[in-house]
């Protein structure tokens, strides 16, 4: 069958600093609290994706990004399959909900908020877990 029917390439920015991971609560299904991030457009890197889709949802510009991998579970978003390519980035100034985040942030590893989208929970895990051994 062509064309390939594929999941939908999606990016997710995490940004952590002093204080915490950054995370937005969703306007739109699925609710809960996620990282920035969003569907890559047709002729767009995921780099600037996630660089875009982040300034969209926190008015951040992000920097310095670190791939942390690719997630991929076919179940990880309840709409449709999708693949998630996630960068560890750095971020100046101060976050202001925009576009598809009806609120913006700072939370501590150890007090992330109980009802978080996706598998977004894993991936922070995961930064923070790589970011331990940077």
């Amino acid at each position: 069958m062509w064309p390939p029917e594929t999941p939908y390439l999606t990016v997710d920015a995490v940004v952590i600093d002093e204080r915490g991971v950054l995370l937005i609560r969703r306007r739109n299904p699925p609710y809960g609290w996620a990282l920035p991030g969003g569907f890559v457009e047709r002729g767009e890197s995921v780099e600037s994706a996630v660089r875009r889709e982040a300034r969209e949802e926190t008015g951040l510009e992000i920097e310095d990004l670190r791939l942390i991998g690719v997630y991929s579970d076919p179940d990880r978003d309840p709409r449709f399959p999708t693949a998630s390519v996630v960068y560890l980035c750095r971020a100046k100034g101060d976050p202001r909900s925009a576009d598809d985040a009806a609120e913006v942030r700072f939370f501590s590893h150890k007090s992330l908020p109980d009802e978080i989208a996706f598998d977004h929970r894993r991936i922070i895990d995961d930064a923070f877990r790589l970011r331990l051994e940077m």
